[in-house]
């Protein structure tokens, strides 16, 4: 399986204070049966103020310590990106990196308030969409908004946005409403991958195979799996578009 949000680097965000910590999520995520890693740091202007010079020594070094101890895990560059004026910016100036790309356009992980749909967010995906960078909509199912009104999420769709749903939301550890927001995006074939967001080993731990069974009641395993494994094997690359 491969995770393509995950916040395993080390003291860089909100994730993991020290390597020792991101080697204990590394050896859940083998153990789940992830075999790659997106690196998802927060971009958030502001608070967490990461770029692709602040993300690329802190991967290096995780990567070099995953190779040291011989753990059958790989890794790759990618960041969440808070929604703000300041990606108008940041994006031209070459410091965001991208997931990978999907039908010939970048993809950024895109990340919205957890409270509501900012106003100007259609006007900035229009922006995205001009310059061949395809947002993907991280966890769009614990977003308030969106959970008392999944139908909203469907504009994005209509836009070329992809979703990433959490894993954990599928299975009811952020509670009920995500969820139920999560089982609707699956029902109407809106979601693009399943993902762990992990931040910790005790209380968001890089499990995929959870949401992944959770998921396969919903849709189907064949649909499941796709979640996991075809559709961000595509984005990386690793299958034609």
């Amino acid at each position: 399986m491969i995770d393509l949000h995950n916040h395993i680097l080390p003291g860089i965000d909100d994730g993991p204070a020290t390597l020792e910590e991101s080697l204990a999520l590394a050896e859940i995520a083998v153990n789940d049966g992830i075999s790659h890693i997106v690196v998802t740091p927060h971009i958030h202007p502001g608070r967490y103020d990461n770029q692709i010079s602040t993300i690329q020594p802190a991967l290096s070094s995780l990567q070099q310590t995953l190779v040291e101890k011989g753990m059958p895990l790989t890794l790759s560059m990618g960041a969440e990106t808070r929604i703000s004026t300041e990606m108008l910016t940041l994006i031209p100036a070459g410091l965001i990196p991208y997931l990978g790309s999907w039908k010939g356009e970048q993809v950024l992980l895109l990340e919205l308030p957890h409270s509501h749909i900012l106003p100007g967010t259609d006007q900035l995906i229009q922006w995205l969409k001009r310059h061949k960078i395809t947002p993907m909509i991280a966890h769009p199912e614990r977003n308030k908004e969106i959970m008392l009104s999944p139908e909203k999420l469907a504009p994005f769709i209509d836009a070329g946005c992809l979703l990433q749903l959490t894993a954990m939301s599928i299975t009811g550890e952020f509670g009920a409403m995500a969820k139920h927001c999560a089982t609707y995006i699956l029902q109407q074939e809106w979601a693009t991958v399943l993902a762990t967001d992990a931040h910790n080993a005790t209380h968001r731990p890089p499990i995929l195979s959870n949401g992944l069974k959770a998921a396969a009641e919903i849709i189907g395993n064949r649909a499941a799996i796709e979640l996991v494994t075809s559709n961000p094997a595509t984005i990386l690359g690793r299958l034609r578009d």
